[in-house]
């Protein structure tokens, strides 16, 4: 599925990132961001095997999209991460997010 590379995607992009943190935040920030990325791909890995937990692993990738927003938010406050790249991975998060309000509208219409 094309939300689940997107999302592939954007943890490889901030695993590059996050490693670049300086030690006081990368131990403490970076690896609770990392963390989330990781589950949010986990979760969206099942919810295209578990038909039956697929509109609730769905909206625990939503929950996980509102933690990294605003883990990176923090993140760029700190100054830890350059305003230019909370900006692409705020896009990134933002076409995740669409693409995973769409997947649960089709879940929902068809009543899995």
């Amino acid at each position: 599925m094309a939300v689940v590379q997107k999302t592939y995607d954007l943890t490889l992009w901030a695993l590059g990132h996050t490693q670049r943190f300086p030690r006081s935040h990368r131990h403490s920030l970076g690896t609770r961001i990392e963390a989330a990325l990781y589950e949010l791909l986990e979760r969206l890995i099942d919810a295209q095997y578990e038909p039956g937990r697929r509109r609730a692993a769905i909206d625990d990738g939503n929950r996980l999209l509102t933690r990294l927003r605003f883990l990176l938010r923090l993140a760029t406050d700190l100054r830890v991460l350059a305003l230019r790249s909370h900006g692409h991975a705020a896009e990134r998060i933002y076409e995740i997010g669409r693409m995973l309000g769409g997947w649960r509208r089709t879940v929902s219409a068809r009543g899995s």
